[in-house]
């Protein structure tokens, strides 16, 4: 089972964004729902541990868009090298690659659709709107910029249009909890994206646009 101490090693320690603090958060938060609903700890834990251990940093190579598949090979190897039964590798390296809002594997597993929603969870409330303006600056694009009538009827931005951390609101982080699998991380959600939306909403009428 991969420790703590082993798995900080993973990320980057200058990464507000998807570095440990993160990861940490989404294991507590997965170990709290994998407990109520009778999950299989040690693939959730090692899931957790691993879901962004690979290419999640907008400065890695170029692996943000797939850093799901990056960090699925990168679980397999570790839990390999320890010698983790097949079956448990697949199972844990499933989890990872379901993780994603932008996923093309939707979770099939109890373990990964706790993943699912754990991760998810981070991306609401408080931390959730530090994270998206942290991953804006990251990117170098801007915390608000006026989003485009095509941006708002289609999701498609413009050609010369950034995708700035409102935007970011629009087009995902209003819509995660109506994207959860499971009860608790429902419950869990409903505070945190009240506030979230207070804020983005806060941030449209002081920029003049509501």
């Amino acid at each position: 089972m991969p420790g703590i101490i082993e798995a900080r090693a993973w990320y980057r320690h200058d990464d507000p964004v998807h570095g440990f603090d993160h990861v940490l958060r989404v294991l507590r938060t997965a170990e709290r729902i994998g407990k109520q609903l009778g999950a299989d700890l040690e693939i959730l834990r090692a899931a957790a541990l691993l879901h962004d251990a690979a290419g999640a940093n907008p400065g890695e190579a170029g692996n943000r868009g797939e850093h799901e598949q990056v960090s699925a090979a990168f679980a397999r190897k570790i839990l390999t090298e320890k010698g983790w039964h097949q079956e448990a590798i697949e199972a844990v390296v499933h989890c990872v690659k379901a993780h994603r809002f932008r996923k093309q594997q939707p979770p099939q597993t109890l373990e990964a659709k706790i993943l699912f929603d754990a991760d998810k969870l981070d991306v609401l409330g408080a931390f959730g709107i530090a994270r998206t303006i942290g991953y804006a600056l990251q990117a170098g694009q801007p915390i608000y910029a006026k989003p485009s009538k095509k941006f708002l009827a289609t999701g498609i931005r413009e050609a010369d249009e950034p995708h700035s951390a409102y935007h970011e609101y629009l087009y995902k982080l209003q819509h995660v909890k109506d994207r959860l699998y499971t009860d608790l991380a429902r419950e869990l959600a409903q505070s945190r994206h009240e506030l979230l939306c207070t804020f983005f909403d806060q941030m449209a009428k002081d920029a003049g646009e509501k």
